[in-house]
């Protein structure tokens, strides 16, 4: 019992700071934003790469220059974007995005001057698949922040803060409704997760964030739902993503950053599936 509680203990000391440090890089200002999602994008490429390792022998033997690509590349695509907007063109991020450049060509002629021969089909890939699958998204993350004035007439940090919500009220929803009803598995891939659980916590995620935005913030409902709804089914799914991914694997958790709480892309898996789907909702329809 003793274990049990200090688990939980820990559990929920990981929690509150977890939480404190996600409200904090949200709310205070588009630089603690733009600081929160690169922290982010890094620390899910760092478990991405180690994970793919643990799948493939050849990709475990790729040298840590070739995978510091991904990770320069991916702060190039992250400087490019937020460049562009016009929240951060006080600083000169293009230029910084330049010199990134420079010294990722540096990195990527070393690389295949010296380790050539250990590169591949399998390693380069699985490199690609790590920009899609996590850069690509942090960067559309910080568009959108670029664009809540667009969406929401509201503050800056209402669009991504609706996408969150979205994302952990239907995982907390889904917890409390399979316990309750869950009977029918979702998939042999997260044999826990029920379609009782699934079902009702997205029709609770969009009704508790669609009736809370329209009536606290004023926003419009229409777009409340879109959103919320695509948050909810794309996160479900990239929750099941990396399930298979760690299957694959055979680890249990992709890292240990977070005591209690697994690594970065236990957190983050539903957010970098929902963010492109919402993305492209967004610009699509409204």
């Amino acid at each position: 019992m003793a274990l049990n509680i200090q688990t939980l203990k820990t559990r929920a000391i990981t929690a509150v700071v977890f939480v404190i440090v996600m409200l904090g890089g949200l709310f205070y200002n588009q630089w603690s934003f733009l600081v929160l999602f690169s922290i982010i994008m890094v620390g899910c490429l760092v478990e991405y790469h180690q994970l793919m390792g643990k799948i493939n022998a050849t990709y475990a033997g790729a040298p840590i220059i070739y995978k510091s690509q991904n990770i320069l590349g991916s702060f190039w695509v992250m400087l490019i974007i937020a460049g562009k907007g016009t929240l951060y063109q006080s600083l000169p991020l293009w230029y910084w995005g330049s010199f990134i450049i420079y010294l990722l060509i540096i990195v990527l002629l070393v690389t295949i001057f010296f380790y050539r021969p250990k590169l591949g089909y399998p390693v380069n890939l699985y490199s690609a698949l790590g920009v899609l699958y996590i850069t690509i998204p942090c960067a559309m993350m910080v568009d959108l922040y670029d664009h809540s004035v667009q969406f929401f007439k509201g503050p800056d940090w209402i669009l991504p803060m609706v996408i969150i919500a979205s994302i952990w009220i239907n995982d907390t929803m889904a917890y409390l409704v399979g316990s309750l009803i869950g009977k029918t598995p979702l998939s042999s891939v997260s044999p826990k997760k029920t379609k009782e659980g699934t079902y009702g916590g997205m029709v609770l995620a969009v009704i508790v964030v669609s009736l809370g935005g329209y009536f606290f913030w004023k926003l419009p409902y229409q777009t409340l739902i879109a959103i919320s709804l695509t948050s909810a089914i794309a996160g479900t799914l990239g929750d099941l993503l990396e399930s298979k991914i760690k299957r694959k694997a055979g680890v249990k958790d992709s890292g240990s950053f977070m005591p209690g709480h697994g690594g970065f892309l236990d957190r983050f898996d539903s957010l970098l599936i929902a963010i492109p789907a919402v993305w492209i909702v967004l610009f699509l329809f409204f």
